[in-house]
């Protein structure tokens, strides 16, 4: 019958276009979701006890890095106290966190050419500040109003010392759901400051905060697991960081913002990529392995590192002075830092 043939011509005709979309498609590298203006090669500073004394930067410096964050605290007694306890002028806190040492610290490192990120945290009492959750509607807008006069002197102080971001709170993972509260602090810090701005939110926070259009930057606490095991290969880190990538990338399409890791780290133990956020403390047992320290930070860069929509990283830590703590966080004097300072050096 004739209309066969013209079936058969149509269907090829279809299948071949179709081939030639797919091959353009395939071709022609999709654009990227966003690409970041800059890239910060930081670490989160130490606020020290002591007045530095120069030099203390001269080992960071070589690593190739460009970037730190002071990160000076506030306290909180309990998980659901509203109150929250500051002073800009107690000369009982350590001398790095104090006005000064943050003025110092930032003239020092910018001698250095590296740029500072202020990253103020609460600390809380016998609990992990993502606990900090207020029992009763009153005590949530008292809580609100003692953070917001809290970051907002922060605020003030990074603009009275030109501090080009501030970083507004860190893995309040319990108040960052009443989004209007939260849009309601950013505007008041923009008042004041005229820098950039984000929110630094757990890696199991980021995908439910919803005010990340009032931000300059996705800020992610950087610390996925990565494996189920001790003493991982660098492929099966790596194969990790696909899904967690992937994660991202779906916040990125929906806000159109780069993202910047306002921590990432790992202790030198062999179960380091289980577990990234557990303190040293709680790895007393634990087998020391800077190898396994050093496989992630190189998983770190063979994968996220080369996105295009990344600003910047911060390692935690870096101290003045390193102090030889075992295990730890830092990568000073490590395996860890070897890869650091390969690929900052790099780019």
């Amino acid at each position: 019958m004739p209309v066969v043939p013209s079936f058969r011509k149509y269907l090829f005709s279809t299948l071949g276009l179709l081939a030639l979309v797919f091959s353009v498609w395939y071709v022609i590298p999709s654009e990227p979701l966003v690409t970041a203006s800059e890239k910060w090669k930081g670490v989160n500073w130490e606020g020290s006890r002591r007045p530095l004394r120069g030099g203390e930067f001269d080992a960071l410096k070589a690593t190739g890095a460009n970037a730190l964050s002071q990160t000076p605290f506030g306290w909180q007694s309990s998980k659901n106290d509203p109150h929250i306890g500051w002073d800009l002028d107690n000369d009982k806190r350590w001398w790095g966190e104090s006005p000064q040492g943050i003025q110092v610290t930032l003239d020092s490192s910018a001698k250095y050419g590296m740029k500072n990120m202020l990253k103020p945290h609460l600390w809380v009492r016998g609990a992990w500040v993502g606990e900090i959750e207020m029992l009763s509607e009153q005590d949530w807008q008292t809580w609100f109003a003692n953070y917001t006069a809290f970051i907002v002197a922060y605020a003030e102080l990074a603009e009275s010392l030109h501090i080009p971001m501030l970083c507004v709170g860190t893995e309040l993972e319990k108040t960052s759901y009443r989004e209007k509260e939260w849009r309601r602090i950013v505007s008041e810090v923009r008042k004041v400051y005229s820098g950039k701005i984000t929110y630094a939110a757990n890696f199991t926070e980021f995908e439910q905060v919803r005010f990340w259009d009032a931000l300059d930057y996705v800020g992610i606490q950087a610390y996925f697991p990565l494996s189920k095991d001790h003493n991982p290969d660098l492929e099966e880190l790596k194969s990790s960081w696909k899904d967690h990538l992937r994660s991202i990338e779906k916040v990125v399409r929906r806000y159109e913002k780069p993202v910047l890791f306002t921590e990432i780290g790992y202790c030198n133990t062999a179960d380091a990529a289980i577990e990234p956020w557990v303190w040293p403390n709680e790895r007393q047992e634990a087998e020391v392995s800077e190898d396994v320290q050093a496989l992630c930070y190189e998983a770190f860069f063979e994968t996220a590192w080369k996105k295009e929509w990344l600003a910047g990283v911060f390692f935690w830590k870096w101290s003045p002075e390193n102090q030889g703590r075992q295990p730890d966080f830092t990568p000073q004097g490590k395996a860890a830092e070897r890869v650091m300072t390969k690929f900052f050096s790099s780019l």
